[in-house]
């Protein structure tokens, strides 16, 4: 793994190969998901969120493996808040950075857009037939309920879930980021804050 300005990247042919190496142009869904399984069978890797097509170009050309949507970044490209999109303007924002890469991408599916375990089970069933090969379902109610689901950990990995997201964290440290560095442009007329990255 090396940095690259402050993202952690794998240089080609560097323990990845399950992933994107291993994927030939115009893979199917069924080989990108075998890819993302590959990927989790080889240990930890790094998923970044890109926000739109274009983003997702650039990463893929990065060199990362796989990619993962975030409803942050979501609701943002379309100027509004983590969680206040629908689930067809979520699924369709999935449906370009799917089509933009040929890299197997996983959804942020908020709370499955339903309380419900059905309306979870339908985002799921919606997001595969938007291209997407993994996903994962917050267990917090929504923008403006923020009340966890009274799920104990023996019940979650009953249920088969095996990991913890940080994802929320990480965007509000990115979005932190961000708004810092629109202070600095506004304030000194400059963009620096990669000037300070590794």
């Amino acid at each position: 793994m090396q940095w690259h300005r402050g993202v952690m990247r794998n240089p080609p042919g560097a323990g990845y190969a399950a992933g994107q190496e291993a994927m030939e142009m115009s893979a199917t869904q069924s080989d990108k998901a075998e890819a993302f399984r590959a990927l989790h069978r080889e240990g930890c890797f790094v998923m970044p969120n890109p926000w739109d097509a274009g983003s997702a170009r650039l990463l893929a050309g990065m060199g990362f493996a796989a990619l993962a949507t975030s409803s942050g970044a979501a609701a943002a490209v379309l100027g509004r808040r983590d969680g206040e999109l629908t689930r067809d303007e979520a699924l369709a924002h999935a449906r370009g950075i799917v089509a933009a890469s040929e890299l197997p991408v996983a959804a942020d599916l908020e709370n499955g857009f339903g309380g419900a375990p059905e309306a979870a089970a339908l985002t799921i069933r919606l997001a595969a037939e938007a291209g997407r090969v993994g996903g994962a379902i917050e267990d917090a109610g929504g923008l403006h309920d923020r009340s966890i689901y009274g799920f104990t950990q023996a019940e979650l990995r009953e249920a088969g879930v095996r990991r913890i997201s940080l994802a929320t964290s990480l965007y509000r440290a990115a979005m932190e980021g961000l708004c810092q560095a629109a202070d600095e442009a506004r304030r000194d007329g400059r963009f620096g804050l990669l000037d300070r990255c590794p």
